[in-house]
């Protein structure tokens, strides 16, 4: 079995201490096998000198293979965090010129209650309506639908034995949000159960 073979990856080594020259069937001098076992040891030395190159050149490609993984990561973050910043800045842009339209959205809304959305007004109010729908505003807020005041807030409270939990029974004006973010939380009345009687909260 070769050295190859068992896993080595260094050539064999031959010393040439032959007394009789191969080619010319002479018999060799001290010095000429002298000069042969230089060369042989120049032969293994520049070998061993290769191996050591190669070894070197191998560490430096995996060290500049991890700096350019590591800048690869280091860029694709770095973009990531700035595609990040950029949605957010257009957000809060977009979100700061949406609230300061929201009360002529209620201006629109109560016109339109009260039958007075005609003519020219109403074709102006319904294209801004729309724009504000193409940036992401939506109105919010349903009378019978359960009382949440991460999303409500409550003017007006009673009792009444028509619901099981504290509901809106009137919307006093819409809320509206962005996606998911809150720009005006729904301004509501609310109704719980029915109130206990009076004896019955001294009995306690």
């Amino acid at each position: 079995m070769s050295t190859r073979e068992n896993g080595s990856g260094e050539e064999p080594v031959i010393r040439d201490n032959r007394k009789i020259d191969p080619e010319t069937g002479e018999a060799r001098s001290q010095a000429e096998r002298e000069q042969a076992e230089w060369a042989a040891q120049a032969g293994e030395a520049g070998q061993s000198a290769a191996g050591l190159a190669a070894a070197e050149l191998a560490t430096q490609l995996a060290e500049r293979t991890a700096d350019l993984q590591r800048l690869q990561a280091e860029y694709a973050n770095y973009r990531k965090r700035v595609d990040r910043d950029r949605a957010m800045v257009k957000e809060q842009a977009v979100a700061g010129v949406l609230s300061e339209l929201l009360p002529v959205l209620d201006d629109i809304g109560r016109a339109r209650d009260h039958g007075e959305l005609t003519g020219g007004f109403a074709k102006v109010s319904e294209s801004l309506e729309a724009v504000a729908g193409k940036l992401g505003l939506s109105a919010f807020g349903a009378k019978g639908e359960p009382f949440d005041p991460t999303v409500h807030e409550a003017l007006m409270h009673s009792y009444s034995p028509d619901v099981t939990e504290p509901t809106c029974v009137e919307i006093l004006q819409p809320g509206y949000r962005i996606g998911e973010r809150v720009l005006r939380p729904a301004r509501v009345a609310v109704a719980e159960p029915e109130e206990p009687a009076a004896g019955a909260a001294g009995d306690n």
